[in-house]
């Protein structure tokens, strides 16, 4: 089996242009390449292109990546990822390195997402990757005054890609979101999941373990790992891939499967979606709704209509005490669960911060 070639997020790619334009903008006109942090800690080169937008009245600094997304069938993969920087000389500013997106990137407009409205599509992680690479800019060419500097992040065709995307179904409109967690995009092959999924089953049950934890991903994972006293090689990450991992299941001893995962994807499994990846199960908000009013025959709902985002879904059951809902909806999952993989099943709904909401066993 070939082996797939990782690559790199837009976030990690918007830092390195970001810290780029600020060695620029520090007198550095000539750098071609640049090193920045990842939130693991790793160090990563990036090559700089010539970019020089159409309009520039000399006050900021370019600076543009290629967005190299490795072998994953990413939209955005060969797309320009720049950034502008320039001094703030607004004397009542007093962030020292503000944030914001140009040309090409979203903005949001409705709620639910991990950024507010009216702010760019630059997620949490992204906004700290850029920072940190601008800040080690400036350590390097600023022994005195800190300066105040405005980064603006800019994809050329954003707007075009973003018609490849769901942001204008989440209310993210004008241009594509800079996203990551790590700074790294693994690629997406079913062949490769699914056989990595089966190899750990393996060794889950070579090690004589008659239960394991399927997770949908690494905070879910981490949150169970600090909750039950299991051994390492019990830990399974499905990914997206929930029908094939369940029925999988069914061909090792496996007494018990403990089903690991944040809200979004739970609600999926309640809904019998069988993989939870956007490209293939995609979530439809009315059929969410329809799924948690069937859960409270009688009980008025209508407060959740207008939801944008599985996560206000969530929101507004917690804001309306509706907490039993919530629960409802695990037990669903399990239900489904269950059905598909014949093996008794525990639900854990992880929250983004890591802790465990709901136990649906």
């Amino acid at each position: 089996m070939k082996k797939l070639r990782s690559g790199y997020t837009t976030g990690a790619c918007a830092a390195a242009a970001a810290k780029g334009a600020a060695l620029r903008l520090f007198g550095c006109r000539e750098v071609t390449e640049v090193e920045i942090p990842f939130p693991d800690g790793k160090r990563v080169w990036f090559s700089l292109i010539p970019f020089t937008p159409e309009i520039n009245n000399g006050e900021r600094e370019f600076a543009a990546v290629i967005k190299d997304a490795g072998d994953d069938p990413d939209c955005t993969n060969g797309a320009t990822i720049a950034a502008s920087v320039r001094f703030n000389t607004n004397p009542g500013h007093s962030a020292s390195i503000e944030i914001t997106g140009g040309e090409g990137v979203g903005v949001v407009t409705k709620p639910g997402l991990a950024v507010e409205i009216g702010k760019p599509a630059i997620n949490p992680v992204p906004l700290q990757m850029i920072r940190e690479a601008v800040e080690e800019a400036i350590a390097g060419h600023c022994s005195a005054n800190h300066p105040s500097l405005t980064v603006e992040i800019l994809v050329p065709d954003g707007r075009e890609l973003a018609k490849k995307t769901l942001n204008e179904r989440l209310g993210i409109i004008g241009g594509i979101s800079i996203l990551g967690t790590t700074g790294i995009v693994r690629p997406i092959s079913a062949e490769a999941w699914t056989a990595t999924i089966t190899a750990a089953m393996d060794v889950a049950d070579a090690g004589g373990n008659t239960e394991i934890v399927l997770s949908t991903g690494r905070t879910s994972e981490k949150a169970l790992q600090k909750r039950l006293t299991l051994k390492p090689e019990a830990f399974v990450e499905m990914g997206d891939y929930l029908e094939f991992s369940l029925k999988e299941a069914r061909n090792y001893r496996f007494s018990r499967l403990h089903m690991a995962g944040m809200w979004a994807k739970t609600l999926k499994a309640a809904l019998k979606i069988p993989q939870t990846h956007v490209r293939f199960g995609a979530l439809e908000i009315s059929n969410a709704i329809d799924c948690i009013e069937g859960l409270a025959p009688g009980k008025d709902l209508s407060f959740l209509s207008g939801s944008n985002t599985a996560r206000e879904i969530y929101e507004r059951l917690v804001d309306r005490d509706c907490f039993e809902l919530v629960e409802k909806v695990c037990y669903a999952a399990k239900a489904y669960h269950e059905q598909v993989s014949e093996i008794p099943v525990i639900v854990y709904l992880v929250h983004h911060d890591g802790s465990v909401k709901v136990i649906a066993g």
